[in-house]
């Protein structure tokens, strides 16, 4: 009888050995652009880096699963995440009624205002649809700023682009007259030897219909659980201070947002 019990008592205590082995193997694969800094950068030794990536690596931490990233061509974000070929969107993703229709969303985890950027010497004074008409402004296609454009700069030329590197280098080349984008992207090119050709014109306030609450994780539609403990873990790290850490090695300011 002692022997079966302890027989009993061992294979107990390997399964829930197995058990926390299996847990702790539990990976979370996170779909992300790669080519949006300072949010999500690939480098030239295939790493990627950035404020998506570390949050999403503390949201793993959090969640206790391992982070494996996905990168993905942006046009291709979504119909990725609903073919599985990951579990969860941190790129940036605004969250807007147009994709609720199609994934939901955790809370946002960032939300910074849009901004536009021209020549040092262009003549361009303002944000306002009078300030840029006749002008050809470069944004990055199927993004808010996109919507936003071609919505209200409708005595301008709006051109789409694939990436947001794309259309700053025709801007550089004087190819456009202005972009739109996110502030922080665009500052964080005007900072680099690359973006030294040009200037911020300035930031405009958000529309909600068009840019939505901020940026949040997509996940697949139903996926409730997950959502859940994403916004949990959303939760914990601006409680204990990890967001804030984050943060601060990237921005001088609160991305978070009100």
């Amino acid at each position: 009888m002692r022997i079966a019990m302890r027989i009993a008592l061992a294979a107990s205590t390997i399964a829930l050995a197995i058990g926390a082995a299996r847990a702790e193997d539990k990976v979370l694969k996170i779909g992300t652009e790669g080519a949006y800094p300072p949010f999500n950068n690939l480098t030239a030794d295939g790493k990627l880096e950035g404020f998506d990536i570390d949050i999403a690596n503390a949201l793993c931490d959090e969640m206790k699963v391992k982070c494996e990233f996905v990168t993905q061509e942006w046009d291709g974000m979504i119909p990725a995440l609903q073919a599985s070929r990951f579990d969860a969107i941190i790129a940036q993703m605004s969250i807007t009624e147009e994709r609720k229709q199609q994934v939901d969303f955790s809370d946002k985890y960032i939300d910074t205002p849009p901004a536009i950027a021209a020549l040092k010497d262009s003549d361009i004074k303002g944000t306002t649809k009078e300030d840029l008409a006749g002008k050809t402004i470069g944004v990055q296609g199927s993004t808010i700023h996109f919507n936003y454009a071609e919505q209200y700069f409708t005595d301008s030329e709006v051109k789409s682009y694939p990436t947001a590197q794309e259309y700053q280098l025709d801007l550089a080349n004087g190819r456009l007259d202005a972009i739109n984008d996110d502030i922080v992207s665009i500052q964080e090119w005007l900072d680099s030897p690359e973006g030294a050709c040009c200037k911020l014109v300035g930031t405009f306030k958000s529309v909600p219909e068009i840019h939505g609450p901020g940026a949040g994780i997509a996940v697949r539609k139903g996926e409730d659980e997950l959502r859940e403990k994403l916004n949990a873990a959303i939760q914990a790290i601006r409680a204990n201070g990890k967001y804030k850490e984050i943060n601060d090695k990237y921005f001088k300011f609160d991305v978070y947002g009100e």
